[in-house]
């Protein structure tokens, strides 16, 4: 059984092209459903030698029943089926069973949900913030501006190398997700940002580091490496920190802020769309929701007949 689940794998990486953190959450979806089989069901208890041709419809059906018992969320429930779903049509193609049992699982309908979002001058308070001038000081304020500026994905930033980036005409190339890339375009304060950065940058840069063959990344941590996601997710909480913004801000807090401040000022969904990356129309329209949510607000407080008075 493990060596299909490796087998996964690779067709996701070579076939899918799908990225790391994608792999990883299917692959952890297969083998938890692997761990549940093998403890759950008679047939694999009894046999040394169980495999994938004897999961069946009911055998998917008392999974589905355990993760509503641990009270999981129902998008989270969708994710794992979908795994799953993508990982026995790949049994199928190999031959390893002749049908999938996920066919006639219908996945949990998701809970809708309104993004939170930063104020714009919530976020005027976190990018005004004073920086010191040094290289690590200049990095941590190009982070932040190229996240509002761009509503860029924390992957996406943290993958940005240097060629990426033309800031003459103020693009920078992004690689989302299934490493799909897109054109996005960078404000004019993260590009003085990122042009100060880089500036400092290039002085301290080692000799032996310049010109080489493999790709240079724009943010950088104290060793020259590239810097990390879970480090990029640090820079920024502590900052906010600094702000005395009253509330737990992420990364894609201030993905949902962009798009959610350029619908208000008149963007339209399918520009908004090519901006962030999405595939579907659909994911993009939770924003319309927010601005709505948001009139609706000023509404109540500015009209003198809001509250029935």
């Amino acid at each position: 059984m493990d060596k299909r689940i490796e087998g996964f794998d690779r067709y996701m990486d070579l076939e899918r092209n799908l990225s790391a953190h994608t792999r990883r959450n299917y692959l952890d979806d297969v083998r938890q459903f692997k761990r549940y089989f093998q403890e759950n069901c008679p047939e694999a208890q009894v046999s040394s030698a169980a495999s994938w041709d004897q999961v069946d419809y009911l055998t998917v059906r008392s999974f589905l029943g355990s993760l509503f018992r641990n009270k999981l969320k129902k998008v989270t429930i969708a994710r794992k089926l979908a795994s799953l779903r993508a990982f026995f049509r790949f049994l199928v193609s190999c031959g390893e069973i002749r049908q999938n049992p996920l066919e006639a699982v219908q996945s949990p309908r998701r809970e809708k949900y309104i993004p939170s979002v930063l104020s714009v001058d919530e976020v005027f308070a976190l990018l005004d913030l004073p920086f010191s001038r040094d290289l690590f000081g200049l990095r941590d304020k190009a982070i932040l501006e190229l996240f509002y500026s761009s509503g860029i994905r924390l992957s996406e930033l943290a993958g940005i190398n240097e060629e990426d980036l033309d800031l003459s005409q103020g693009l920078v190339k992004i690689r989302g997700k299934g490493r799909k890339e897109r054109i996005v375009p960078v404000g004019g304060t993260a590009k003085a940002a990122l042009k100060s950065y880089l500036g400092e940058k290039q002085g301290q840069r080692p000799a032996e580091d310049r010109g080489g063959p493999l790709p240079v990344p724009v943010f950088v941590n104290r060793r020259n490496g590239r810097l990390s996601t879970r480090s990029v997710a640090r820079i920024l909480s502590k900052h906010v920190s600094r702000s005395g913004i009253q509330k737990r801000v992420s990364p894609h807090m201030l993905r949902h802020s962009f798009a959610t401040h350029l619908m208000d000022a008149g963007a339209d969904l399918r520009s908004i769309q090519e901006l962030l990356g999405h595939e579907s129309l659909s994911t993009t329209q939770k924003y319309t929701a927010v601005s709505v949510n948001q009139l609706m607000a000023v509404y109540d407080r500015a009209h003198p007949k809001a509250r029935g008075g």
